[in-house]
């Protein structure tokens, strides 16, 4: 699913940005695992992913050190399937609903892979990837949901974010989250949209 926003701004939350496209409400974990976008392109979509390390586990430092080039790939057998990986997301929600930034929205992170949206193809050059911890078959937790709908309106508050969809719409066939047990319908009344 996809749910386009109008071009209708919000009013920019004060303080909320830094000048070089951090989030003060963040807790910041940065990551090596970026690069510039390309000159003249417009942050304009939203990614939703959903990740958990390993599988199905919650709460452990695993994820950051995943989008830090620091885990240990024998720390669990899982890992051995993502061995040498090197991703990141400019977000992740925790089920709590902390929230954690890796990479400056300004840069681009290494979270959609080879993906396109509505014909245009490379979608790290122009989104932002918000990581929910979770799985695709799993609930999330209201306090996710919250978060997200505040985030999506702070990220609406800087740049001209028209749309937002799931890492399955953007790779379809390569990847399932966030999933079925996402509720897009929830999140679209948490926008107003």
């Amino acid at each position: 699913m996809t749910l386009h926003l109008d071009r209708a701004v919000p009013a920019p939350s004060a303080q909320v940005w830094t000048p070089d496209g951090w989030h003060r409400g963040a807790r910041w974990v940065r990551s090596p695992n970026f690069g510039s976008r390309p000159a003249g392109v417009a942050v304009d979509l939203v990614i939703v992913h959903s990740i958990s390390l390993p599988p199905g586990e919650y709460g452990g430092p695993y994820i950051e050190q995943l989008f830090t080039n620091t885990l240990d790939w024998s720390a669990h057998p899982h890992f051995e399937q993502i061995r040498g990986a090197e991703v990141s997301a400019h977000f992740l929600i925790r089920r709590d609903g902390e929230l954690v930034q890796f990479v400056s929205c300004d840069d681009r992170a290494w979270h959609a892979g080879i993906s396109s949206f509505d014909g245009r193809p490379a979608c790290n050059d122009y989104s932002v990837g918000i990581e929910l911890e979770g799985l695709e078959d799993h609930p999330f937790e209201p306090a996710q949901y919250g978060r997200l709908a505040a985030l999506i309106g702070d990220l609406r508050a800087r740049y001209p974010i028209a749309a937002v969809t799931g890492h399955e719409h953007v790779a379809p066939g390569r990847k399932r989250d966030p999933g079925r047990a996402f509720d897009w319908a929830g999140l679209r009344a948490r926008l107003g949209v």
